[in-house]
């Protein structure tokens, strides 16, 4: 929040009452409405690189949600590749595409277990990995939700501050062509 302060101006008190000048962020000489309308825009646009910012981390977000949904389409169709009669928990299956679905799931810290040098994974390494695919998931739902619900509230807040800076203008534009019209 920008700092406003107050001076007292040498020799202007009106009627017994001493006049301020407003110092905002150390830009000196301002009135009280415009003091108010400059903090308000400066908080409006500190409060818009913040957004911005955040903006960046949701659409992070949403991308290793899309890319492990990807790599649990895969593992999800290699499972049901596998007999279901006399299911084995050693019965081996090829995934398809299956360096870029260990190298994806090894970028967000998943550990797929796959046979020796090759694409193949057993039943029981499928299911594990389909585990620990689908908690990740669900993790990065959650925090996506709560990304989603504090994003909104940082645009409503900028929402706001500009909606002050803009009314604040307005009236004080308001008030100056009343008194000049006051005067002719």
């Amino acid at each position: 929040m920008p700092l406003i302060q107050t001076s007292v101006i040498e020799g202007g008190a009106v009627y017994g009452v001493p006049q301020v000048s407003y110092t905002v962020d150390g830009d000196e000489g301002k009135d009280y409405g415009t003091a108010l309308a400059i903090a308000s825009l400066k908080e409006a646009t500190a409060i818009e690189v913040a957004t911005s910012s955040y903006a960046d981390v949701v659409r992070e977000r949403e991308r290793k949600i899309v890319a492990l949904g990807d790599v649990m389409a895969y593992i999800a169709e290699a499972y049901a590749k596998l007999p279901v009669k006399n299911a084995n928990p050693n019965d081996s299956v090829t995934i398809s595409n299956g360096a870029w679905v260990n190298s994806t799931a090894k970028k967000y810290g998943i550990t797929l277990v796959f046979k020796e040098n090759s694409s193949n994974m057993t039943r029981s390494n499928l299911m594990r990995g389909q585990n620990d695919l689908q908690t990740a998931l669900d993790t990065e739902d959650n925090n996506l939700q709560q990304d989603m619900v504090s994003l909104q509230s940082l645009v409503s807040k900028r929402d706001n501050a500009f909606s002050t800076a803009s009314s604040i203008v307005e009236k004080a534009n308001g008030s100056a062509d009343s008194i000049i019209q006051n005067i002719m």
